[in-house]
């Protein structure tokens, strides 16, 4: 075994055991992150981080959790609590929110940028700089 992670998951699940429930392997990536955000969250709580925790650590699949009424119904009842909450904001309130998410979209997507990037560089960084030689040639011999 790899030893704990501090939160006693013996495992954590890779992007690719997130593919028979996402589309692509950039979705199944935003997903894992996702219940990441969520087992991680004490704000969250409940049964839907319960799910997030058991699906990360490889107990459960996400396309069974999914699946599953107890944890669908977790996910329904979060839905209707910022439903909810967001029907008794003012509009100063609102406003504030859109900003707020805005700028919080904007760093994810710069996280994600600098994510793709260090993943996919080795393996398109074949060349490290500009190429020096010869006058005005294609470097082959006539």
């Amino acid at each position: 075994m790899n030893g704990t992670n501090g939160a006693g998951n013996e495992r954590q699940i890779q992007d690719a055991d997130l593919m028979d429930v996402a589309q692509d392997p950039e979705q199944a990536h935003r997903l894992r992150k996702a219940l990441q955000t969520l087992a991680t969250n004490p704000k969250v709580g409940g049964k839907l981080q319960e799910m997030a925790q058991e699906v990360l650590s490889g107990r459960i699949g996400m396309k069974d959790a999914i699946q599953s009424e107890e944890y669908m119904g977790a996910i329904g009842d979060r839905m209707h609590e910022m439903r909810r909450a967001a029907e008794n904001q003012t509009q100063a309130e609102r406003e504030a929110s859109r900003e707020q998410f805005a700028k919080w979209q904007k760093e994810q997507e710069a996280k994600e940028d600098q994510e793709r990037a260090e993943r996919d560089g080795p393996s398109g960084a074949i060349v490290t700089g500009p190429r020096r030689g010869g006058r005005g040639g294609a470097g082959h011999r006539d």
